[in-house]
């Protein structure tokens, strides 16, 4: 003989997500279905007091410890007469002071005058003076 005694699962209370109306849990907190929130957390900790205090006291300049400027102040328009008239021999690179770079122009005729097309147009787009 069979036994009809059959065990059954407590039954789950369940709501409706207000967002996309599928059967949840009573106790959810985020939807099954579509994975947002449909009830506040519940906290019993009280929420901790954020102090944001932003006082940026930066006052940081181009100069060093003794008074002499970082940063070398050149002239756009002769930068840019000396990339026209000698950029194949890397002048305008010795008068900004980027002696290794000269070198490599000399050698290279303005890395076959693509170098100082650009060089060129980098200067041109550059503010006067400007510092290197």
């Amino acid at each position: 003989m069979e036994n009809n005694a059959t065990t059954q699962a407590p039954e789950v209370q369940t709501k409706f997500c207000k967002h996309c109306g599928a059967k949840i849990p009573v106790d959810a907190v985020l939807c099954t279905a579509c994975g947002r929130q449909v009830e506040e957390l519940k906290s019993n900790a009280a929420q901790p007091s954020v102090v944001i205090n932003n006082s940026n006291s930066n006052v940081n300049s181009n100069v060093n410890n003794n008074g002499a400027m970082l940063a070398r102040q050149k002239n756009k328009w002769v930068a840019l007469i000396l990339c026209i008239l000698l950029g194949y021999f890397g002048a305008h690179k010795f008068y900004e002071g980027k002696a290794g770079m000269g070198i490599l122009y000399l050698f290279t005729v303005g890395l076959f005058g693509i170098g100082v097309f650009i060089d060129f147009i980098v200067i041109l787009l550059k503010p006067n003076p400007y510092y290197v």
